[in-house]
Formats: structure tokens, sequence, C-alpha cells
């Protein structure tokens, strides 16, 4: 886990400059993580603290997060006890991945009150929790742990406190020279594992750092790759010096937030500078921003992805049966395409019944449609007079000249239908929570789902989807749909006649509407970017994107949620950049 507790003191540190400001805002967007508006000397500034048992952390961010309407039971407690409050200390324990928040405010009765926020940064044991320290007494958690889940320590309402257990390991910036290498002589471990195993605070990552690094000050022909798969010993003067090249200037809060690939081709972050790093790396002027940067939206993907597996399943398997569709449409029409082949038959089979007879399983007549009078076998069925041979060759003619027509419309509304499901499943690639439950609004509207809330009185929804806004660089408004409803709501209903619309050029992806009639080509090329962007081609170079006036923009009547047709467009080329993209200022709004 790349989140230690260098990781933690370095975000600890950066922390200070709110001691003494005020929690304004608090909001929790969804069962895992908290966000904190707070008002302190650098101005406002939001804290994310997600106790996520995949993605935990602590960091600024700049994020916008949509929250449900009506907050949970654990935002309610944190807003009743902690809204309004002073922060008056914040702390980690000793190197280990826990934070203490001390707060105080006026309670009800205009006395002073302590309160503390706990987060536990554990992995899949990772919690938020709100403590009374004067008695000890736990008020609530994000998660709770009752005690058929754990005897040792429970996280519920009314028991006390109890700490994680201790893993009773030295605290790498208080040890000493000489107790370092006596302890490394003391064991015949490998180096990453002694020092991970040794001391609080240090991960895999930071511990294959130290040893790679003094493997090479040893001179032992190893390679920095493969320390953590088993190097040999290290020489223990050549281990401390690189352990302490490391811990130095953790100590002394001096931290170089890097992002990087690994030899391995694994994305990594740290607070210190790393020469494991192999490419890609990238240095920043905090950790919070490295944080955000590495993170970057993969806590509400992984969120997403289980959300949206039956989707994902059901729109697959409908776009798989369109597909097989298809297919025995177009040999349907293949064997159409033959009908006159049939016509024919039947004719000069009724041209030369005395040459035929009963019994027969084919014949050879004379073409006398053709040019050189070359003669051509008919199939027959021998169980069949020559009359009704050719009787059944006019039925077949019949038959298909007929279906031609319902072939072709099928067709048509087969291919249709299948770049529908193309374009809801890159919708789903790119959704967010709330994306996905308009996508399923909209697949219950369209009756391929049940609706799940039937049995219940459901309160009326918003007709106002959620809309992505962004600013360009000029300072225009950039709306972006992720979905069908948002696309519809955005063209249709936002838009006016003389903005401009885009969209990628005969590729599944969003609506974008330039909110003005006066921009430069700054914002037509980040707006070509934001739809190459929330595109299939998002990973594509050279994307066409097609844009417009919206009054050249129209649905066809009886057509498919977001689908339109438009004219008079241009086409110009873009290759989307994900750092041009998050650099733009953005928000979410309920319409």
């Amino acid at each position: 886990m790349a989140l230690d507790g260098i990781v933690t003191r370095a975000i600890v540190h950066e922390l200070q400059g709110c001691i003494g400001g005020r929690i304004s805002k608090i909001h929790q967007p969804n069962g895992h993580d908290v966000v904190l508006t707070l008002r302190a000397q650098r101005g406002n500034s939001k804290l994310l603290v997600s106790a996520s048992p995949t993605y935990p952390r602590v960091h600024f961010t700049e994020k916008t997060f949509l929250n449900p309407t009506e907050a949970p039971m654990f935002c309610m407690l944190l807003r009743k006890h902690c809204e309004g409050a002073i922060i008056e200390e914040i702390r980690q324990i000793g190197m280990e991945r826990i934070i203490h928040i001390d707060v105080r405010q006026r309670d009800e009765l205009g006395d002073v009150s302590v309160k503390r926020i706990i987060i536990e940064l554990m992995g899949r044991h990772s919690n938020i929790i709100l403590l009374d320290p004067v008695t000890g007494t736990i008020l609530d958690g994000i998660h709770h742990v009752t005690p058929s889940i754990s005897s040792y320590r429970v996280i519920m309402p009314g028991f006390s406190y109890t700490a994680p257990p201790e893993q009773h390991k030295s605290n790498p910036l208080e040890i000493s020279r000489e107790a370092f290498e006596d302890s490394y002589h003391a064991t015949e471990d490998e180096a990453s594992r002694w020092l991970v195993n040794s001391f609080s605070g240090l991960s895999p990552l930071i511990a294959g750092e130290i040893a790679a690094r003094g493997t090479a000050a040893g001179d032992i022909m190893h390679s920095a790759a493969n320390v953590v798969e088993g190097e040999s010993r290290v020489e223990a003067d050549a281990l401390w010096n690189a352990f302490e090249a490391v811990m130095g200037p953790v100590r002394e809060h001096v931290y170089t937030p890097v992002t990087g690939m690994n030899a391995k081709g694994k994305m990594i972050f740290s607070a210190v500078h790393l020469q494991s790093i192999q490419d890609l790396e990238k240095t920043y002027d905090t950790m919070s921003k490295c944080m955000e940067d590495y993170y970057g939206d993969k806590a509400e993907r992984d969120t997403v992805k289980q959300r949206v597996s039956d989707l994902l399943r059901f729109l697959q398997n409908e776009r798989s049966k369109n597909i097989k569709k298809l297919d025995n449409l177009n040999k349907d029409l293949l064997e159409a395409d033959d009908a006159d082949k049939f016509r024919l038959w039947g004719e000069l089979l009724f041209a030369s019944l005395h040459q035929v007879h009963k019994g027969d399983k084919s014949v050879e007549l004379v073409n006398f449609y053709d040019e050189d009078q070359a003669n051509i076998t008919i199939q027959l069925d021998p169980l069949l007079t020559p009359s009704d041979n050719a009787q059944r060759y006019f039925k077949r003619y019949n038959k298909y000249k007929n279906s031609l027509a319902v072939i072709h419309e099928q067709l048509g509304k087969t291919k249709d239908e299948i770049d529908y499901l193309d374009n809801l499943l890159q919708q789903l690639s790119i959704a967010s929570m709330n994306d996905i439950e308009e996508i399923r609004d909209e697949l219950v509207q369209q009756g391929y789902l049940r609706d799940r809330n039937k049995k219940g009185k459901k309160k009326k929804k918003s007709d106002r989807p959620t809309v992505h806004q962004f600013t360009s660089s000029e300072g225009i408004d950039i709306l972006v749909g992720k979905n069908n409803l948002q696309n519809e709501y955005v063209t249709n209903r936002l838009a006016s006649s003389n903005d401009t619309w885009l969209h990628t050029k005969d590729i599944p992806g969003s609506h974008v509407v330039i909110r003005s009639t006066d921009f430069g080509e700054a914002t037509l090329e980040e707006a070509a970017q934001l739809a190459a962007y929330f595109s299939q081609a998002k990973e594509s170079s050279s994307v066409p994107v097609d844009y417009t006036f919206i009054r050249h923009v129209r649905k066809p009547s009886g057509a498919k949620p977001g689908f339109v047709i438009y004219d008079h467009q241009k086409t110009l080329f873009v290759t989307p950049n994900d750092e041009l993209i998050k650099s733009l200022p953005s928000t979410i709004k309920n319409g």
C-alpha cells in the first residue's frame, strides 16, 4: 500500500495550516467519504477524508462532489458536533496511519465542547470515528464494527474507543545508528523485509527503495528492480546511510511528493523521491496535489464498476443479441436478393412442363432469357409434379420479394439499436454514481428494465438531470452531457439557438455546448477536447469532432434518447489531453 506513515506525516504537516481555522460545511457524498470545507488563513479549502477499503486517504481536493439529497446519519452527527467548530490540533499517532483532529465548538447550552475526529487509514479496516475525548466514548463511526465482528475492538455509539493493536515497531525517526546496525546484524532477513517488520510507517515501497540504495552504495551487483523479490544481504553501514538519506528529510518535514511508473509498469507515489521510478516521473508542490493526481477517479471508478456490473452485463447481452440478429438479417437479405432467380426458374419450368417428369431430381433447360441461350440446371423435388415445382419457386419468389422491404426496415432498426447500445456502453465507461442512476432510469423509461421502485410510492424526481459545467481558459461556460438524459437536457433545453454544439464524428460520445456567441479558438479547442475525451475515442489520436450551431441540431421524431441529426457542420481534429481536461475548472449541478 503506497499510503504509508511517511505520506501520513507529510499530509498532517500540510494540515497544520488549518489549525485555528473553522469547519464551515460537512458533506458525505457516499458511504466511505467525508468532505470538510475549511475556512482558515489560506482561505476556503476542501479536505477529503476517505475510509474507502481500497483507497483510504486524506488530502485537500479541488474536485466537485455530488451530495445525496438526504445526508447520511453519520454526516448529520458530524454536522451537529463539528460544523462551525474551530480546529485546535491535528496530529499523527507515532508514524502510524492514524490522524487525530481535535475541534472545539459551543453546544446547544452554550458550553464549550471538544470533540475528536479519528481517521484510521488501514486498508479494509479504515474508519472515521467521532469521539468524546473527555470520556473516551465513541459517538459514532462511518463504518460500524460490532462485537460479532471483533471482540477486541468495537466501533459503535456508546462504546469506549480502543486504538488499533500496537505492532511494537521502532519509530524510524528516533532510532540511533548503533541501535539500527545492531538490530540489522541480529536478523537473517533480507534488508527490505527487515525494514518493514522493524519500523512503523515504512511501506514495502519505501523499504525496497532504501534497500536498493543500500545495495547500490555497497557495490553489490544486484538489480534494484529485483530487490523486493529477494536481494542479497546489504552491508549494515551502507543500509544505514540509505535509511538516513530517506528519513533525514522526513524528520525535518522536507518532502518531495512524486508519482511515476516503476520497473514493473505500475504507477506509484511517494512523499520522498524514489530512484525506483523508471518512467513518467512527476513532482508536486504539495502532498495533496500528488495524491489528488495519483488517485484521480480511481475510487469512484471502482465503486461505479461494482454498481454498473449488472447494467454492463445486460447491455452487452442485448448488443450480442442484436449482432446475431443483424447477421441473420444479412443472410436473409442475400437470399432475398436472389428472388429473381426463383422467378426465372418458375417461368422456365412452366414453359417446359413437357420436358419434366415427376420423380426427377433436376432438369437442364435452355434459358431463353439469356442472349447465348445457355443451358441452366434447376433442382426439383422428386415428390412434386413439374407444375407444383414451378409453383414452389414462384411462392419463394413472392415471399422474398415481399420480405425485402421488411428486411431493410429491420436492418435499419437493428443497426440503430446497436448504435444506441454502444452509446450506452460508452456512457457507462465514464459514468459517475449519479450518472448511473440516470442511465438506469432511461432504460426503465425505454422499457428495457423493470422499475425496481414500482412497489413503493416514489418521490417525484426532478426532470432536470445532472449537468457537468466546465470553464474555458477564456472564461466561457462549456456544458457536457455524460449520458442520454443529460445530452438531451443540455442540447434541447439549456442551449440557445446560437450556441455552438460539438460531438465526435460518427463516434459515440457526449454532447458538448459552448454557451456563448463570442469566443476564441482556445475555447473551441477546449470544447473539442472535452467532446473527444468524453467519447469512445478517448484513447485515440486525431479524433474528428464536428461543430455547428444548435439551430442546426434536431432530434428526429421517434428517435432514441440522445440521438440527433445535424448539418452545416465543420470538423476539427484533436488528440485528447488528460492534463488539459483536468486543468479546466469544473462543477456539477443538478440541472
